[in-house]
């Protein structure tokens, strides 16, 4: 039986693979990766590494293997064909009659078009009959911590989220669930709602860029079509700034409030402050 774990040198499958590397044999995970150099640094610690690629379905023929348990990191690729790379996944997962698949999708609560390909991909996984955890992970503080350049250019915090909050947690946290599933028993079946301990608001947050940088951080609240001007402006493609603005208008609805204390009971500690992620970005 091997722990595998797709998109395993991205930024959260990185996180997963090295808490997987604390809890059980090196022997015992399977990297799935598009590019086997990226990979070299687990291959040298023992971990098995397989190529697939998601826009290739049968790259991942004969891949899984009976008793397997899977983790499907949801493809990057926004606006390209995300629910068929992933029903590969899950086809392929199917065939093998893997123990368990497990999904990083979005908060139930999310309406926005951003969460669209997610509920495509539990309904055919729900409809596929493999054992599953749906894994709905809210945002990452390093959604907003890894694009500090134009707020600290500009001294300002400019969104669409008006007075909305945000359960952020650190990506590792979210990766600590997914060990914490792949190396437990139990989570069957199971959809957990996944979020920070302590929503914020963006007042709080460009609050708390003034504290720790010295500098008055204005809060700068504008409505969601001059969002998507000011990305599009900024070089992000048309459908791609309608899809992170509407992300805003989500967080305005207080769609991106997850309540449930999942997130924290299944890493057994608390998340990961926004402040505590602050500060290490202004550090990197």
């Amino acid at each position: 039986m091997s722990i595998v774990v797709t998109g395993a040198t991205g930024h959260l499958g990185t996180f997963v693979i090295e808490g997987l590397l604390e809890k059980v044999p090196a022997e015992q995970i399977t990297a799935v990766v598009r590019s086997e150099e990226k990979a070299a640094g687990f291959a040298a610690r023992g971990v098995k590494i397989a190529v697939a690629d998601y826009n290739a379905p049968e790259t991942f023929d004969g891949l899984f293997a009976a008793g397997d348990k899977v983790l499907l990191i949801s493809g990057s690729e926004l606006g390209g064909d995300r629910v068929g790379q992933h029903k590969a996944v899950i086809d392929a997962a199917k065939a093998a009659g893997v123990a368990l698949l497990a999904y990083t999708s979005a908060p139930g609560s999310l309406t926005a078009a951003l969460a669209d390909d997610h509920r495509a991909t539990e309904k055919a996984l729900l409809a596929s009959g493999l054992p599953y955890t749906l894994l709905r992970n809210g945002w990452y503080n390093e959604n907003y911590t890894e694009q500090l350049a134009p707020v600290l250019e500009y001294n300002a915090v400019t969104h669409a989220a008006g007075e909305g909050r945000v359960s952020s947690a650190a990506r590792a946290d979210y990766a600590a669930a997914a060990v914490a599933v792949l190396t437990g028993e139990g989570h069957e079946n199971q959809t957990y709602e996944l979020g920070g301990d302590t929503a914020w608001s963006f007042a709080e947050y460009a609050a708390e860029l003034s504290k720790q940088t010295g500098k008055e951080i204005a809060n700068n609240p504008v409505p969601v079509e001059a969002l998507t001007g000011i990305l599009t402006g900024a070089g992000l493609p048309g459908f791609l700034a309608e899809i992170l603005a509407g992300v805003d208008a989500a967080a305005a609805k207080g769609e991106l409030v997850v309540s449930s204390g999942d997130l924290s009971r299944l890493i057994g500690r608390p998340t990961t402050p926004i402040e505590e992620s602050i500060t290490a970005a202004l550090k990197a």
